[in-house]
């Protein structure tokens, strides 16, 4: 048994006791599993992650890929990881099982995929692509295409990516040269073009890699409408002999953290001899990969909450071990007590514990949600589709930025030590850095919850969400237990109401620079009272599980969700009246400045 990096009491806690996991196992789509099943499938994953895993995050990190005679040379470990995760089904669980699939819930496979980030982060690129880049093909690609590349994904013999940032456009998509030229033959073109912070984009172990990759037919029109969608594999096959596709790895980035993964730039088409198979209907290439890239924000902000909680419970084991002063009454010749005697350091336990268990439980709140979107129809189906939605950027980023926060406190508490390489600490601190720039910066994913999800259907969106809070209200209302947290809930929500139609009479008066020059404010307002929705859910269910059962008052797991809920509204929830004041400023000073007052 290696290093604990996670709480499965609060995994098991936060699948079946808060979000009811067995209420989505009941429908027909999901009846091949039982919690019984589900509970084998968690135990799989943390064999996994203790065999393939966490054993092997330094060593990852100190011997990272590299660029040698035109081939990157990644970990040999990667291979065992992958092909462990290829034979147990991982790739495919969620996949229906006519598509070679184990039909698994989304919640499921949000709680194995923290299992694993928890236990070795770093891994993430090579097993995450793979799914996503399957998932694609199987929703919008020809059966030609699914039948030769979907199996060989799935059992992990290939490598996915997502190959969509180049050297001139980086985030803005619609920039992109990437060239396709039709040859005439249905749905083949040749590939011209250059992408950069490929992840998982070549190395030494898949028999083939499979990139996503979007690209502009010749001739269409510029910006994002222009833009198609392409596999563009390393090898391609003619005559039935593998033979190379003009997929030049140019370089390979040295990274600060997730040095595991290999993250290279690519040059497709030098010699005028790659080709790339179309993906659905021409110039719908961000439309199409907009579903890779919302898997990917949401596995993004579980890895941020998984690789706190790793960092959390080494602190944790340290702080207990570790005697250092006394305390403020004892005399000079008492025995030095364990760090987690001091106020201070448990202060930083309470902010780490309160930011990883309420991520956690936002996260399974959109796997709740995409669960219900695949077993409902109509416009209940839509309903959840619009929460899921609105909550995607949201549940990317502050996981990611509080994220920081927390490994911070984190290595905090080990002082001078969390500094160097004794501890993985350091490794965690550098590693969980790249969350909020994966898969679109804060600001980008700020920008698209205020400029785009709250405008969703004339905000249908915010109203289906704030109906949200009123359930869980009404059932903290019937608590007298929770009285002193539900009115300071309910007051930051009305916040965040005020604030949001403050900002839309900007919008409405076409004022749009004012609307969304303060958009990553405005995200951090939202996820807090987001996160404060996420703790009056689990303040709900422990308060619950006490009445029905008095021996859960003397439980340590429900006494510590009901203190950390208490320091959450205590310590860090009134922050929502500050973000409330700066927004309604009528200074506008990150528009009035002048970029010359920054020399």
């Amino acid at each position: 048994m290696g290093k604990k990096f996670l709480s499965l009491t609060n995994l098991n806690f936060l699948l079946f006791d808060v979000h009811k996991l067995e209420e989505i196992l009941k429908h027909h789509y999901y009846r091949h599993h039982d919690k019984e099943a589900v509970n084998l499938m968690v135990d799989s994953a943390m064999k996994i992650a203790e065999k393939y895993l966490q054993p092997f995050m330094r060593e990852m990190d100190k011997n990272p890929p590299e660029l040698v005679n035109g081939q990157v040379i990644a970990h040999p470990k990667i291979a065992r990881l992958v092909k462990a995760l290829g034979d147990g089904g991982w790739y495919s669980a969620t996949s229906a099982m006519e598509d070679g699939g184990m039909q698994v819930p989304f919640m499921v496979d949000a709680a194995t995929n923290f299992i694993f980030q928890a236990a070795n982060n770093g891994t993430y690129g090579f097993t995450g692509l793979n799914t996503g880049a399957a998932n694609l093909i199987l929703e919008f690609a020809s059966e030609e295409l699914i039948k030769e590349y979907v199996p060989n994904l799935h059992s992990g013999k290939w490598q996915g990516t997502m190959a969509l940032t180049e050297p001139d456009a980086g985030s803005s998509l619609g920039d992109l040269t990437s060239e396709a030229i039709s040859i005439g033959e249905h749905g083949t073109y040749k590939i011209r073009g250059q992408k950069i912070f490929i992840s998982a984009g070549d190395y030494q172990h898949p028999e083939n890699i499979v990139h996503m990759m979007l690209a502009r037919i010749e001739g269409e029109p510029a910006g994002p409408k222009g833009i198609s969608l392409f596999i563009v594999p390393k090898y391609r096959f003619e005559n039935k002999k593998r033979i190379s596709n003009d997929v030049k790895t140019a370089g390979i980035f040295h990274k600060m953290g997730q040095k595991a993964t290999p993250t290279v730039h690519l040059s497709m088409g030098d010699r005028n001899n790659c080709y790339g198979y179309l993906v659905g209907d021409k110039n719908q290439g961000l439309k199409y990969m907009f579903k890779l890239m919302n898997e990917a924000r949401i596995s993004v902000g579980i890895g941020a909450t998984a690789m706190a909680s790793s960092a959390y419970f080494q602190a944790l084991e340290y702080a207990n071990e570790r005697p250092q002063g006394r305390h403020r009454t004892a005399k000079p010749e008492e025995k030095q007590v364990n760090i987690i005697e001091h106020y201070d350091v448990r202060r930083m336990f309470l902010k780490q514990k309160s930011i990883i268990d309420s991520s956690l439980s936002l996260i399974m709140q959109c796997a709740h949600y995409a669960d219900m979107v695949k077993t409902k129809e109509g416009d209940l189906r839509d309903h959840y589709q619009l929460l899921l939605d609105l909550l995607t950027p949201v549940v990317k980023t502050y996981p990611s930025e509080r994220g920081i926060e927390s490994v911070s406190e984190a290595l905090q508490v080990f002082g001078g030590y969390g500094y160097c390489e004794d501890f993985e600490l350091e490794q965690l601190y550098r590693d969980i850095r790249i969350t909020p720039i994966y898969e679109g910066t804060t600001g980008i994913q700020s920008l698209d919850l205020l400029g785009r999800k709250v405008l969703m259907e004339n905000g249908k969106g915010m109203q289906l969400l704030s109906k949200e809070f009123e359930f869980t209200v009404r059932d903290a209302r019937y608590f007298e237990e929770l009285n002193d947290i539900v009115d300071p809930f309910v007051a930051g929500s009305d916040e965040l109401k005020k604030v949001t139609h403050y900002l839309l009479a900007y919008a409405m008066n076409d004022n749009i620079d004012r609307y969304l020059a303060d958009a990553t404010v405005y995200m951090e307002l939202f996820g807090l009272v987001c996160l404060g929705w996420q703790w009056l859910k689990q303040g709900v269910t422990v308060v619950d599980a006490c009445r029905k059962n008095v021996e859960n008052l003397e439980n340590p797991f429900h006494q510590g969700k009901i203190h950390t809920m208490k320091y959450f509204f205590t310590y860090e929830y009134p922050r929502v009246y500050s973000l409330s004041e700066t927004l309604r400023n009528d200074q506008e000073l990150t528009i009035s400045m002048d970029k010359n007052w920054l020399e």
